[in-house]
């Protein structure tokens, strides 16, 4: 993205409709940007780990055991799908659009975003939750005790970390869409 572009093309209609910099913009968006892309990386990385482990182990012969990293998995991927489609679309829009449609457009992204964060992610989450529990038995069975309660602690204290993580950004999304209709 071209700062200078940006400024000139968004300068040229007049601030009339906001009181927010064509810099102002840009750097909220490369804020959010990098916040997805982090979520994306944790996401893709439990992925990589959940698929090593079930070529390696897993896929032997199918069971509950094998239904349940099927759900994690794809609940994850669904939403690396998901964040990768908002942050590139956004992105194809800031640069493509003049100031006053790209600051409509945010409203409409957000008010999307907060779709996904509201109804959407808690569906993965649950089908993750569900994922998880159909693997607990095994583990019960195939590991030690004090492993199987270092695996349920860490586990529920991880996707404790995620929602809250989650929690944090919807917030943060949900301020700047409301600064956005104050605007």
């Amino acid at each position: 993205m071209e700062n200078d572009n940006l400024d000139k093309l968004w300068g040229s209609q007049g601030n009339d409709i906001s009181t927010y910099t064509a810099k102002d913009i840009i750097t909220k968006a490369k804020k959010q940007r990098n916040s997805q892309y982090i979520s994306i990386t944790v996401m893709s990385v439990t992925v990589v780990v959940l698929l090593v482990y079930a070529f390696y182990f897993a896929f032997s012969q199918w069971n509950t055991f094998n239904l349940g990293l099927l759900l994690m998995i794809s609940s994850l991927t669904f939403r690396i799908v998901l964040e990768f489609y908002t942050v590139y679309r956004k992105e194809k829009q800031l640069i493509s659009m003049a100031q006053k449609p790209y600051y409509a457009y945010l409203k409409r992204f957000y008010k999307i975003r907060l779709l996904i964060n509201y109804v959407i992610t808690p569906v993965c989450i649950a089908v993750y939750i569900i994922g998880f529990y159909l693997l607990l038995p095994y583990f019960k069975e195939y590991f030690s005790k004090g492993f199987y309660t270092y695996i349920i602690i860490s586990g529920v204290i991880s996707l404790l970390g995620v929602i809250a993580i989650i929690i944090y950004g919807t917030i943060k999304e949900h301020r700047f869409l409301k600064q956005l209709n104050k605007g």
